[in-house]
C-alpha cells in the first residue's frame, strides 16, 4: 500500500512509520511524531480493529483537527460500527462503494441491508462478485469442469453482471477496474457508511502488467 502511494503521490512524503504488526495497538509515539512534524495530511493502511483504535487515537490526540486522515482499508463497513462518528469526513479508496448505481450493486446492497440490517462491505461485495464469475463458468460450460483449460478460458471471459459495473480482466489476470474516492458519512437514517465522491482513476490498470509474459 506504502509503495502505491510513493508511486503515484506528487507532493513530498516527510516521514514514514512501519509499526509492529500484529500486536500493536498503542499508537501514541506515532501520533505525537505525526503532531510534531505537523504534515498536510497523513495515510495510513490498518485493516479491522488497528484502524478502529488509530482512528480513535487520532481523534484523542486532536490531531483530527489538524491533519486530515487519508487511508485504505481502515475504514469500512466492519471497522464503522466501532469508529462511528469519529470517522466522519475522513476519504479513502476503493474500487467498489456501496452507492454505485448500477443496477445489480443497488439489488445487492438493499437485499444485504434488507437482511442484515447494516451496509456490506467491500469483503462481502468481491466475493459475491467471485460467486457469481465461479457460477458464469460453470453455466457455461454446463457443469463440466474436468477440463481445468476450459475453465479458466471462461473465467478469463468474465462473463457475468459485477457490483462494481464494468469488469474485464487484463492481460496478466488482474482486472481493470475503477477506483472511487469515499467518504465516511451518516446515511439519512443516521447509520455511518461511506459514499462515493468521485472517480479517482478509471479503468486502472495495475503498474506492473506490462512486465508479465502473459498475453
Amino acid at each position: 500500500m506504502l509503495a502505491g502511494v510513493r508511486r503515484s503521490y506528487k507532493g513530498k512524503i516527510i516521514g514514514e512509520d512501519f509499526t509492529k504488526w500484529p500486536d500493536q495497538l498503542d499508537f501514541s509515539a506515532e501520533l505525537a511524531k505525526i503532531g510534531a512534524a505537523k504534515p498536510d495530511g497523513i495515510f495510513i493502511f490498518y485493516p479491522g480493529a488497528h484502524g478502529v483504535q488509530f482512528v480513535k487515537q487520532w481523534v484523542q490526540a486532536g490531531l483530527n483537527k489538524t491533519v486530515p486522515l487519508y487511508q485504505v482499508f481502515s475504514i469500512d463497513a466492519i471497522t464503522l460500527p466501532q469508529q462511528g462518528e469519529l470517522a466522519l469526513g475522513t476519504l479513502g479508496a476503493q474500487e467498489w462503494v456501496n452507492d454505485l448505481p448500477n443496477e445489480q450493486n443497488k439489488r445487492y446492497v438493499a437485499d444485504f441491508k434488507k437482511k442484515y440490517n447494516v451496509y456490506p462491505s467491500y469483503y462481502g461485495a468481491q466475493s459475491y462478485d467471485a460467486i457469481m464469475l465461479i457460477a458464469s463458468a460453470a453455466e457455461a460450460l454446463k457443469g463440466d469442469l474436468s477440463d481445468k483449460a476450459k475453465v479458466r478460458a471462461e473465467l478469463k471471459k468474465a462473463n457475468f453482471k459485477s457490483l462494481r459495473g464494468g469488469f474485464k480482466y487484463n492481460t496478466n489476470n488482474f482486472p481493470i477496474e475503477n477506483f472511487y474516492i469515499q467518504e465516511a458519512v451518516k446515511d439519512p437514517q443516521g447509520m455511518m457508511t461511506v459514499k462515493t465522491i468521485a472517480t479517482a482513476v478509471k479503468d486502472a490498470k495495475d503498474p506492473y502488467y506490462e512486465k508479465c509474459p502473459m498475453k
